[in-house]
């Protein structure tokens, strides 16, 4: 989401006005000082008249420094920010975190502290951030249409504002030192002044050089169509072009100290790639590998990239890196939606030490009591949220599918998988796909059918992996297939899938 702002501050012609003023009184306290100099030249900086004239210069020079850095957005030395931003802070020793006030509460400003803010502020696409994704594709509202270049959106409120420059708007904001809370009505990106059916919410704390965050969707959308799970930004987060290198770490072995390496290339016009972050972080850095860290605890896969040419750290600068942790989620009429994230501020090291404190130690298992767990469907749809006590799918279509996040766990730590399940549907099998790290879909080898009992009652369905010559190597992904094909009428209940 990136757009140009070319928009003259409405603070121009007051800083004009008062450059011409200090000037004006500039050369008169010159010419006084140099008439008092001249009766008394040991004491010409001590004339009253003088003084003051001075005094009301440096005034005048100060105001008008100021007045011309807040057109622009920035603030004295390092504190840059977006044009009339309206700020809540937290800090510490270590960090200072700023939301807008004036922009749905987004992150507008991080920094070391005392230092320069990392954030890029180029328009209301930037920053950091909350974006949702669902149908229809193209969204319309109220008679209008997105124009061509966003059509392929859809359905997209941000937390900062639209492609118009209309921010979102502030609900709720609370601030007692330690938790920074806002509300907000977002903002539908690609239409003009088109507020969401939703709010979100967030939850900011500083730990350290790390920033802890808390957010959350409230739907509330008249559609109640249930439409296709998609991408999601969680969140998305955008840096200033001095944070040009884009890293992570992809092998098959997290947390054993293997290096970190560069971002996949994009593969086309679009500046952006995707990739799986083995460790749950991807990281903007500068030359000096240091930067700012995306954590996203449980999650594995990334989008980003770099766009534009490296450079200064200016935050209204169109140079920018991206980074948004990744998930394929169906976003209901009515969802709460609720994830977290961390963003280090520092270097290579201390942002891979702070992922591992985040480290795994059981295997994956998702118990479907009261949310999709990251899990979405082809072909196939739910009754809905919210979720009880398990999931409840029709099988009416052709090829239904059940697909699982993305997670990297070795085959050999892996035997087993069970699926507690109930059926109502004519067949007698089902088929577990699994995808190999490195592959872009399960092949039609990495697969296992196995029988199912459709009597409607729940069954413990215990699948040996161990025993099936594909089922190697490091695995990222299942695709559960529950039926070959379905009919009006057939559904399954699936309360948890996980390993063992």
């Amino acid at each position: 989401m990136m757009k140009n702002v070319n928009r003259t501050p409405r603070s121009w012609k007051l800083f004009k006005y008062l450059y011409k003023l200090w000037t004006c009184t500039r050369s008169q306290a010159q010419t006084i000082e140099t008439q008092d100099s001249a009766r008394d030249p040991t004491s010409y900086t001590c004339t009253p008249r003088a003084i003051f004239h001075v005094f009301l210069c440096r005034t005048l020079l100060t105001a008008s420094t100021l007045l011309l850095s807040a057109a622009h957005g920035v603030e004295i030395s390092t504190n840059q920010l977006p044009e009339g931003a309206q700020m809540s802070y937290l800090d510490n020793e270590q960090i200072k975190v700023g939301v807008d006030l004036k922009r749905g509460g987004a992150i507008v400003f991080l920094a070391p502290a005392n230092g320069e803010n990392l954030v890029n502020n180029f328009d209301l696409g930037r920053q950091i951030q909350l974006s949702f994704y669902s149908g229809p594709i193209p969204f319309e509202s109220k008679g209008q249409r997105p124009i061509k270049h966003w059509e392929h959106i859809g359905w997209n409120p941000i937390q900062t504002g639209d492609d118009f420059d209309n921010p979102s708007r502030i609900l709720a904001h609370s601030n007692d030192g330690h938790t920074l809370y806002v509300k907000t009505t977002p903002m539908q990106w690609p239409l003009n002044n088109i507020p969401g059916e939703c709010t979100f919410e967030s939850w900011l704390e500083i730990e350290g050089a790390v920033l802890k965050a808390k957010a959350r969707l409230n739907n509330a959308r008249t559609d109640h169509t249930q439409y296709q799970a998609r991408l999601q930004e969680l969140p998305a987060m955008y840096a200033n072009a001095t944070l040009h290198r884009v890293l992570s770490y992809t092998g098959i072995h997290p947390f054993t100290g293997q290096p970190a390496s560069p971002a996949p290339a994009a593969s086309g016009q679009h500046p952006w790639s995707m990739w799986l972050g083995t460790e749950h972080w991807a990281a903007l850095l500068n030359t000096n590998d240091w930067g700012l860290g995306l954590i996203t605890p449980g999650r594995i896969h990334f989008t980003g990239g770099f766009a534009g040419q490296p450079g200064h750290n200016r935050t209204l600068g169109n140079a920018t890196g991206y980074l948004a942790g990744q998930g394929t989620e169906l976003i209901d009429h009515n969802i709460t939606y609720t994830f977290e994230y961390e963003i280090v501020v520092g270097s290579l090291d201390e942002i891979r030490a702070r992922a591992a404190t985040h480290q795994s130690k059981t295997l994956p298992a998702w118990t479907f009591d009261n949310d999709r767990q990251g899990w979405h469907y082809l072909k196939a749809g739910d009754a809905g949220w919210p979720i009880k006590k398990h999931l409840h799918i029709a099988l009416e279509q052709e090829d239904p599918q059940l697909i699982s996040p993305f997670f990297c766990v070795s085959a050999k730590n892996t035997s087993r998988l069970v699926i507690e399940a109930a059926y109502n549907s004519p067949h007698r099998h089902a088929t577990l796909f699994w995808q190999r790290h490195g592959e872009a879909a399960p092949t039609a080898l990495n697969r296992v059918t196995f029988p199912i009992n459709a009597d409607h009652q729940f069954h413990r369905y215990v699948i040996d992996l161990a025993a099936e010559k594909e089922y190697y190597g490091a695995i990222t992904r299942l695709r559960l297939d529950p039926v070959p094909t379905g009919k009006s009428g057939d559904w399954v209940k699936i309360r948890s899938i996980r390993f063992e």
